[in-house]
């Protein structure tokens, strides 16, 4: 019987040297290639950088704003003026006539509308990208806690696969010699096979979860990828500085200032509309040479006989005004007040918008706090001592094998929750750094 416990304390002491407890602190590997760098890692703040300069959409939208000022460089340019040349010849005859005519419009009043509406346009353009870099910042955030998460689900994963794996090990070695029921081998086998699904399914997850970072900061998917921080690192940092900040009013928001510069788009195509009915003058003028006679002879000064024909030279100038007497762009200043009412329409659902976002993503960061605070204060750590103690009683034959199988699922359970908690801590703060409107 002395024999027997002395074996089973030290194949519980060789469990317990075996099998480290997790603490989010190693470096989580999925194939060979370690993914989890401290030193060389991408930061959180790099991934947003290099999002915000290489990820192909935000480049796409970029070139709104070049568009934008294109257009405001066309809304500056003056009408060009028109020239015209005339040419007519007398069928059969000797008369002709030669006309050079230029005409240029004055765009009277137009000009400044239309400046004013692309100053105007390109301001929201900017404020449109901007609002498009806070959303990629969000998605960086989003999924890099994803990674992080995914990678410590998946070395909980490895970790419990590979304790079941030494476990049954010597369970076998002691079914083998006739220490222990065939039946507890078999259970923990079927176990083990559980566990190891288990963990080529995180792996999987992991791998997937990695490909989308790189998806959403421009990287290729055959680019290798190294994070520098865990989830726990990246919750404890946010929780380390007290979280952010609300603002006492919405309109820092790119989106929020993006649609009172669009309200103000509405406002200056009204004017435009307006400017467009008035009166226009266009100046012209024309030099004409005309070259004309007669069939008949006449007596020139000398007394000899010639055809009667003559060359006149002719300058013309004037102007012309359009008159609105019908058309003075009613349709068009009625489309633009019904735009500028629902861009003010859309202005006040953003703003509300903001205010609900940043309220209820406050009200889930406080929240999530305190239940990482829950998994923080010792939860975790009772709940691996009390596998051990478990393991321990099984070795020594005071426990059975399902006591042993219970507490192990009990023990893998609480740290998947515990790595969902982390995750939706992370994306809680991310949810409420995108509300408050901040980009890095």
């Amino acid at each position: 019987m002395r024999s027997r416990v002395r074996l089973g304390i030290l194949v519980a002491a060789a469990i317990a040297a075996a099998t480290p407890g997790y603490g989010g602190q190693g470096t989580p590997a999925l194939g060979t290639e370690p993914v989890i760098d401290a030193r060389a890692g991408l930061a959180v703040d790099g991934a947003i950088a290099r999002a915000i300069e290489r990820e192909p959409s935000l480049r796409a939208v970029r070139t709104e704003i070049e568009a934008a000022r294109g257009a405001r460089q066309q809304a500056a340019l003056r009408p060009n003026p028109t020239l015209s040349i005339e040419r007519r010849d007398e069928p059969r005859g000797t008369d002709s006539l030669s006309s050079v005519g230029l005409a240029w419009p004055l765009d009277l009043f137009r000009r400044q509308g239309r400046v004013q509406t692309a100053d105007r346009e390109l301001t929201a353009v900017g404020l449109a990208v901007e609002d498009r870099e806070r959303l990629l910042a969000s998605d960086v955030r989003m999924a890099y806690g994803a990674a992080a998460a995914a990678i410590r689900d998946s070395e909980v994963a490895a970790e419990v696969a590979g304790t079941a794996r030494r476990q049954f090990e010597i369970v076998r070695a002691r079914a083998d010699a006739g220490g222990t029921p065939p039946l507890e081998r078999d259970l923990l086998d079927v176990e083990l096979r559980r566990f190891e699904a288990a963990q080529f399914l995180a792996e999987g997850q992991a791998q997937a979860a990695l490909v989308r970072l790189k998806q959403t900061i421009g990287m290729s998917p055959e680019e290798p990828l190294q994070l520098r921080d865990t989830i726990e690192a990246l919750v404890a940092r946010g929780a380390s500085d007290g979280g952010p900040v609300a603002p006492s009013v919405p309109e820092a928001r790119a989106d929020v200032r993006e649609a009172d510069a669009r309200v103000a788009v509405a406002d200056a195509r009204v004017v435009q509309a307006r400017r467009e009915g008035r009166a226009d003058v266009s100046l012209f003028g024309t030099y004409m040479r005309m070259d004309a006679g007669f069939p008949q002879q006449g007596v020139t000064p000398s007394g000899g006989l010639e055809r009667v024909r003559g060359r006149f030279n002719y300058v013309a100038g004037g102007m012309m005004v359009m008159l609105p007497l019908f058309n003075r762009n009613q349709g068009e200043v009625a489309m633009a007040r019904a735009e500028r009412s629902g861009a003010e329409a859309r202005r006040e659902s953003v703003a509300l918008a903001a205010r609900a976002e940043s309220a209820a993503a406050r009200a889930r960061y406080d929240q999530a706090q305190r239940a990482v605070g829950l998994y923080a204060g010792g939860m975790r750590a009772l709940a691996r001592q009390n596998l051990d103690v478990t393991r321990q009683t099984f070795d020594l034959g005071r426990a059975t094998v399902f006591d042993v199988l219970i507490e192990q699922r009990r023990y893998l359970e609480i740290e998947q929750a515990y790595t969902a908690t982390l995750r939706e801590a992370w994306e809680a703060r991310t949810a409420l750094i995108r509300a408050l409107g901040e980009t890095k």
